[in-house]
């Protein structure tokens, strides 16, 4: 089995000529994505493109974005991401509509063994990340691999995520926990206690 092989199928893989070809392929269309936006959108949509993202309509990243290989990375519709975004894709990282992320998200797929002999022998492994749809990542959060999150969930700002996350909740700290449903008693707010006004309701409900 081949380096490549190794890792798109969750197993310990080492980084050869071979795999940091493909990650140079991917960075090289990227660093032109953020020299571009949000300047150039057409441009910046086919660097995308370029890096192997797989992406609904609407996908904008602010600048700066960085990924890995790009090629593992399926984004669904409306999705937007604030900008200093990382996604260390190597393994899967899979994401709804209607996704927002806050400035400074990343996720990580990529992990080291933790004894320091295993870890200094280069191998390394990737496990896939899974985001529902309708979801609000807060800013300078941390998903970390393996992590599935499911629909309509908000995560609190500053959040490092280690576990599984529910549908329809709010959840936030370090490590991530749920506190609370979201239910439908929040439609009629937009911060906290504050209300929509009539004018803006009327368009929402």
């Amino acid at each position: 089995m081949d380096n490549r092989y190794r890792r798109d199928h969750e197993m310990a893989y080492y980084s050869d000529a071979s795999v940091i070809e493909e990650q140079l392929i991917a960075k090289k269309a990227i660093r032109q994505y953020n020299t571009v936006m949000p300047f150039d959108p057409e441009s910046g949509r086919k660097f995308l493109d370029e890096a192997g993202i797989i992406h609904g309509e609407h996908v904008y990243f602010e600048p700066p974005f960085h990924c890995e290989y790009g090629k593992h990375i399926i984004l669904g519709e409306n999705f937007y991401s604030n900008t200093g975004c990382v996604m260390l894709d190597v393994a899967e990282i899979r994401i709804g509509n209607n996704v927002m992320f806050g400035p400074n998200v990343s996720i990580y797929t990529a992990g080291h063994p933790i004894h320091p002999d295993s870890r200094n022998s280069g191998y390394e492994y990737g496990i896939p990340v899974t985001i529902g749809n309708n979801v609000w990542i807060g800013g300078s959060c941390v998903i970390l691999p393996g992590v599935t999150i499911g629909d309509n969930v908000v995560i609190g700002a500053g959040s490092v995520v280690t576990k599984d996350i529910p549908a329809n909740v709010c959840a936030a700290g370090n490590p991530c926990r749920v506190i609370r449903e979201i239910t439908e008693e929040d439609r009629p707010y937009y911060y906290k206690n504050r209300r929509f006004d009539e004018e803006v309701w009327e368009k929402i409900k």
